[in-house]
């Protein structure tokens, strides 16, 4: 843990726009998150990466509004041990565990992280491409054998899978929009269509934001 907060801290020392992984750890990076944000960084966006896009990489990027400086020396003067072996904002001491205050704003990060992660899914058709090509091709295959009915039936069954699997994670993401919309979160769109949640009052517009339109 140590590691992971320290290597944090030093991004924030330097950086205007952080990155928290790639892991597939989701729970850690909603922490690592929340203690970037007592720092004056907001959350940006998640990305897919890695072999077949397997894991997750969240931008963070240093909030322009005023008084974040302030803010941000506040927290390095309440936790000077932070990355050393002391306390850490909003986290069980030598542990990624949320404090109890702070179990729902991690709790909300973690839905924004998960949120971006399935539409980054959704939005890629090349995935659901090759996944029904592949389908297709196992059909074939099948019917080439002289097996014309396990052909048909297989080549179904996996289209039917792989259909509920993308509908599920629709479901998903519309189950998690509600539960952000439900804390105040306001529902954006950028340039690309792309959508992602607000949290209240959180100001996008800015010289050190990469993400705003």
């Amino acid at each position: 843990m140590e590691r992971e907060i320290s290597g944090l801290l030093r991004q924030i020392a330097h950086k205007d726009v952080i990155e928290i992984g790639p892991s597939s750890a989701l729970g850690r990076m909603a922490a690592l998150a929340h203690v970037a944000e007592h720092y004056g960084f907001e959350y940006g966006r998640t990305h897919r990466t890695g072999h077949k896009k397997q894991l997750a990489l969240v931008e963070m990027y240093r909030d322009p509004g005023p008084g974040v400086r302030a803010r941000q020396a506040a927290t390095v003067a309440a936790y000077p041990q932070a990355g050393n072996g002391g306390a850490v904002p909003g986290l069980c001491q030598g542990s990624f565990r949320p404090l109890p205050e702070a179990a729902d704003a991690v709790a909300r990060v973690k839905d924004r992280i998960m949120f971006d992660a399935l539409s980054s899914h959704a939005a890629d058709g090349g995935r659901k491409t090759v996944g029904y090509g592949m389908c297709v091709v196992l059909a074939l295959a099948l019917l080439v054998s002289g097996k014309s009915f396990v052909a048909l039936a297989g080549g179904g069954v996996s289209a039917a899978f792989l259909a509920g699997a993308f509908k599920l994670g629709d479901i998903r993401r519309q189950r998690i929009a509600r539960r952000l919309t439900g804390a105040g979160f306001v529902p954006v769109r950028d340039g690309r269509g792309r959508q992602s949640f607000l949290r209240p009052g959180q100001q996008l517009p800015g010289h050190a934001n990469p993400f705003a339109p």
